[in-house]
């Protein structure tokens, strides 16, 4: 009887707070360009029209910007109501330091083990058997996006795995375009080796390296070729001066570039664009070498507040968040895939329903965040960030370096 009395409770907190006036929530993400900002407006909308006020708490910048200013406002006593993390590790320590709302109650009342796909990604919600936020995509770094109309203006068909898309890189040159596009931003040349790893380097390896922290493997043959591949890669993107990953979607809307490697978020860039999947633009899971899908992505936590009243906010947030209309209209715009299966995403556009072919076949690896610390992930971004912006270092220098890093990894 008890779940069913929690369910109607949160189902209550739902229908919003006194007429007087509406609970205000700050909620703060690092969600910014345009199909981003389009995508968060689907929880602001829902929220409101359950009776809430969203505080916008956009911080420009990206993840890495924004995570220490958030971390440091909860720390520091002024929390937000809620707060955007990538799934894995990143608040571990806020959790542990009980400054975060346990959502444990409403989510079983709702049953989000039931329909949370896969569970791995409520398993990064979870400490000690208690929950402590809420999944709302699945988003994942395995992507080659391809311009049409760059390829076309350098008189080479549109690539279809990774050696192609190199072998295309002197056609592309040749015809004054940049043939990857690629954000100075350290996370970005950090996610592209992670996708040319997994690509090159295979599932088996990567989860050696990643999971079982094994420097072996690391220092080994497997990733040396995935250290000469991306050193391939760098030279490719060496005219591509622009700082952040929208940017560089941006120069492959425009034909400026001839592909981008990055998350499933670009999707949303191109939809904003007026693009249409398979007609202006391609998509290559995996690099078109090993289609796989990362389930990385966003949740959010509710830092504690100690007022019953946006706590009720806070738990009526989580709800919505994770309810199917809300699932849909969010994922459609955000480009990235829900959380639960059993929704309608019929409107999915050509490059989503390859995302969710390979989610319902089990082809799926964790995200990197889900398995590294965020010291070690720090480590690998600023290692990767020397790599990739200058040849001065070589790929067996970096190599070396990288296996001494997982060496060390907690």
């Amino acid at each position: 009887m008890k779940k069913f009395a929690v369910a109607a409770t949160f189902a209550a907190a739902l229908m919003g707070t006194t007429a007087i006036h509406a609970t205000e929530l700050e909620v703060t993400h690092w969600w910014t360009s345009g199909g981003e900002a389009a995508a968060v407006a689907e929880f602001a909308r829902a929220f409101e029209e359950a009776g809430y006020t969203w505080i916008d708490g956009a911080i420009a910048g990206g993840g890495g910007t924004a995570r220490p200013v958030m971390i440091s406002r909860i720390t520091g006593g002024d929390p937000m109501g809620a707060t955007q993390f990538n799934h894995g590790r990143q608040a571990e320590e806020l959790v542990e330091a009980g400054l975060m709302l346990d959502l444990t109650e409403v989510a079983e009342a709702e049953g989000w083990r039931d329909f949370i796909h896969p569970t791995s990604l409520l398993d990064s919600c979870t400490l000690d058997g208690r929950i402590y936020c809420v999944p709302v995509n699945i988003h994942s770094w395995q992507w080659l996006w391809l311009s049409h109309k760059a390829f076309e203006d350098a008189g080479v068909p549109v690539p279809t795995n990774w050696d192609e898309f190199a072998a295309a890189a002197p056609a592309l040159e040749a015809a004054g375009k940049i043939p990857l596009a690629m954000g100075n931003q350290p996370w970005q040349s950090s996610g592209a080796f992670g996708v040319l790893a997994i690509a090159i380097a295979g599932s088996e390896a990567w989860e050696a390296v990643n999971i079982d922290k094994n420097a072996d493997v690391a220092g080994g043959e497997e990733y040396a070729r995935v250290f000469e591949a991306a050193a391939a890669a760098r030279e490719f993107r060496k005219n591509s001066n622009v700082q952040d990953w929208n940017q560089a979607t941006n120069m492959v809307i425009t034909g400026q570039a001839g592909g981008q490697i990055m998350g499933d978020w670009a999707q949303g860039e191109f939809q904003v664009a007026g693009q249409v999947a398979g007609e202006d633009y391609s998509c290559l899971p995996g690099l078109g070498v090993n289609e796989i899908i990362s389930t990385g992505g966003d949740a959010f936590y509710f830092p504690k507040l100690n007022d019953p009243e946006k706590e009720a906010a806070q738990l009526a947030l989580a709800s919505l968040m994770v309810s199917p209309e809300v699932q849909v209209a969010f994922n459609l715009k955000k480009g990235s895939l829900p959380i639960r299966g059993d929704v309608d995403l019929e409107a999915a556009n050509d490059c989503m329903k390859k995302g969710l072919e390979i989610l319902a076949g089990g082809n799926i690896l964790p995200d990197g965040n889900q398995t590294l610390s965020p010291d070690t992930q720090g480590q690998i971004e600023d290692l990767m960030t020397e790599f990739w912006s200058s040849d001065s270092i070589s790929a067996e220098d970096a190599q070396r370096r990288y296996a001494a890093i997982i060496a060390q990894a907690d």
